[in-house]
């Protein structure tokens, strides 16, 4: 049985604890946060612990906390036998360099508390300071998902930033159009459809291949329709994107 020590309280930190927690073969022994309190998703309180000293030996310890906070944390962290992993996108490995087992634990998806996930089927990627270690970290992450991957930090910030474009600015696109909807007295819903057909295209072609539109047709009197409706902010994003769609594409505005 493996012995896993979970620290932070946030999204990912909740979907961890929640998979563990029913996942053969992987024990979790204590859940850590400064502030107990937001912690209140643990079942057993005895698992909870907000002080530095009392944290259990264990044979890996998930730091899912804030990027910005993982430098100084793993400072005072103290130096167990176990096996410290980051769980951060952008952070490069060396910020837990200081132990003599580390590595990176990242799961690729967009967590959110209240919105169960199917943990079986996210990319883990992996990478550690040994062989040994990556191999540990194989051995963990394949109880929890079929799609293991060894990735770099330099290749992991290219993803994370590849993830910030699919995932944050698609949805931000999304909440622009559920906004627009509402002003045109329109509901969302009626694009959802359309939605999941774009994204379900992209498993038969690839996104270039699925482009369509009326920037790729090059349809300028629809575009400039289009402008005529929209505010300062929509207009600019609207531009932005249009233009980039034709540069990919080999066509100029």
């Amino acid at each position: 049985m493996i012995k896993v020590v979970i620290i932070g309280a946030g999204n990912l930190a909740t979907h961890l604890y929640r998979n563990i927690q029913k996942t053969q073969g992987l024990e979790l022994i204590q859940m850590f946060n400064r502030n107990s309190q937001h912690l209140d998703f643990v079942g057993n309180p005895e698992l909870i612990a907000s002080k530095i000293d009392d944290i259990k030996e264990a044979d890996i310890y998930l730091l899912a906390i804030k990027d910005e906070a993982l430098a100084d944390f793993a400072l005072e962290f103290p130096e167990f036998d176990g096996l410290v992993a980051h769980c951060s996108g952008s952070e490069n490995i060396e910020c837990v360099s200081r132990f003599e087992n580390y590595g990176v634990f990242y799961p690729l998806q967009s967590f959110s508390k209240e919105r169960p996930v199917d943990f079986d089927h996210i990319p883990i990627c992996l990478e550690a300071n040994s062989e040994k270690n990556l191999d540990f970290l194989k051995q963990v992450a394949k109880k929890l998902s079929d799609q293991i991957f060894e990735v770099n930090s330099s290749q992991r910030k290219a993803l994370h930033l590849s993830a910030v474009f699919v995932n944050n600015f698609s949805n931000h696109l999304f909440a622009l159009a559920a906004d627009y909807c509402e002003q045109n007295g329109l509901p969302f819903d009626i694009l959802k459809p359309l939605i999941k057909e774009t994204v379900d295209k992209i498993d038969s072609l690839p996104p270039f291949s699925a482009q369509t539109g009326p920037a790729l047709r090059k349809d300028q009197k629809t575009i400039e329709a289009h402008l005529e409706m929209l505010d300062d902010n929509r207009k600019k994003i609207y531009t932005i994107l249009t233009e980039s769609i034709q540069k990919l594409h080999g066509k100029e505005l």
